[in-house]
């Protein structure tokens, strides 16, 4: 067994064995005003909200950050780490107000990309971000290089965090099958599923700027679809109308217009 895979097992030991009894939320003002800061620096959604929408996004922060425990391997986690991932978190839910991840109760934070054994040294590391399954069920494992990446100014249509944590929403009904049921009315299933395989078709083809990475499968199309929907969504209403209306039901909001629908 790698050391990897040892530290890895005694961060979520230590997490599971030392766990209290949930507390109510507790604000610091200070913290919170400290994470406004962070926010208004890095997060473009959050500063396209209104002022009413900016105090809900930061109510949602504290509250993720009270629920979810962030644990760094091989590094030390910086408030903006944490601000980053919740702000992940909270992006593609923000249209459902009670929204809980309740299939999570960790992120594990890795300094760059790993492999498989979950070691982040060594040249066949490609992993910027995973969900966990099995014992790992859970968790998410994230690389702050592609966690920072995500919200800066040259990361295009990505953002690996959003895009793991859309995994964790498709996930949420039993299956990640590219089909959100908990989201999505029934009534668009049949319509969605179509949409998703017609577009396939068109990246297949070379006729979409979709990453081809969405080839992969359905579950894979609706995380990759979801990084562009909410990081370029004037780009992707104007290229892809029908899809961006779908996903605009799927999420509930209207992130080109920072609208709750």
């Amino acid at each position: 067994m790698t050391f990897a895979i040892i530290t890895l097992i005694l961060v979520l030991a230590g997490y599971f064995l030392f766990r209290k009894k949930k507390l109510p939320i507790v604000v610091d003002k200070t913290t919170t005003l400290h994470y406004e800061v962070i926010l208004n620096q890095e997060i473009d959604f959050y500063r396209n909200l209104d002022e009413n929408g900016k105090i809900r996004f930061e109510e949602l922060v504290n509250e993720f950050l009270h629920e979810v425990r962030i644990e760094g391997v091989g590094l030390v986690i910086s408030d903006t780490d944490k601000v980053l991932i919740a702000s992940s978190a909270i992006i593609p839910v923000f249209g459902f107000p009670d929204w809980k991840y309740k299939n999570l109760t960790s992120v594990i934070l890795y300094p760059d990309t790993f492999d498989q054994d979950f070691q982040f040294e060594g040249e066949s590391r490609n992993i910027m971000g995973m969900v966990g399954t099995d014992y790992l069920n859970g968790q998410m494992l994230l690389s702050r290089e592609a966690l920072i990446k995500g919200f800066s100014t040259n990361s295009g249509a990505k953002n690996t965090a959003i895009h793991e944590f859309v995994h964790l929403l498709d996930k949420s009904d039993g299956a990640t099958d590219g089909n959100p049921e908990n989201l999505l009315a029934h009534e668009y299933a049949v319509p969605w599923l179509k949409m998703m395989s017609q577009e396939m078709y068109r990246i297949k083809a070379g006729k979409s700027d979709i990453d081809p990475y969405a080839l992969t499968n359905e579950a894979e199309f609706l995380a990759v679809a979801s990084e562009y929907f909410f990081e370029k969504p004037e780009k992707f209403r104007r290229m892809h109308p029908k899809l961006y209306d779908m996903l605009s039901l799927i999420f509930n909001q209207d992130p080109e217009g920072s609208e709750i629908i």
